[in-house]
């Protein structure tokens, strides 16, 4: 059976905390510290990190609609390195909303 595209399981939470962990992946840095901009894209890295571990603590205990929401969260951090061209997404615009 189909799932639902409004419903929130266990499936769909780790469906998107793979396409986040492949994101962080493929991201390359186009900037670095000690620019403002590269410290600034520390920051949103580490906050992208931070989201996805909280996630997957979410998932854990059985919380999907938190886990759900910090996943997107941690890819939206990610995402907008890319959109900033902080980050280089190789041109994936399936992982990414390119510039």
């Amino acid at each position: 059976m189909k799932e639902s595209p409004d419903t929130l399981s266990v499936e769909r939470v780790e469906k998107y905390l793979d396409i986040t962990k492949r994101a962080r992946a493929k991201a390359t840095p186009l900037v670095e510290p000690p620019s403002k901009e590269g410290e600034h894209l520390s920051v949103m890295l580490r906050m992208a990190d931070d989201y996805a571990s909280d996630a997957q603590h979410f998932l854990s205990i059985g919380d999907l609609v938190r886990a759900f929401g910090a996943i997107n969260y941690a890819h939206a951090w990610i995402d907008a390195g890319v959109k900033l061209r902080w980050l280089d997404g190789h041109g994936d615009d399936v992982l990414f909303t390119l510039p």
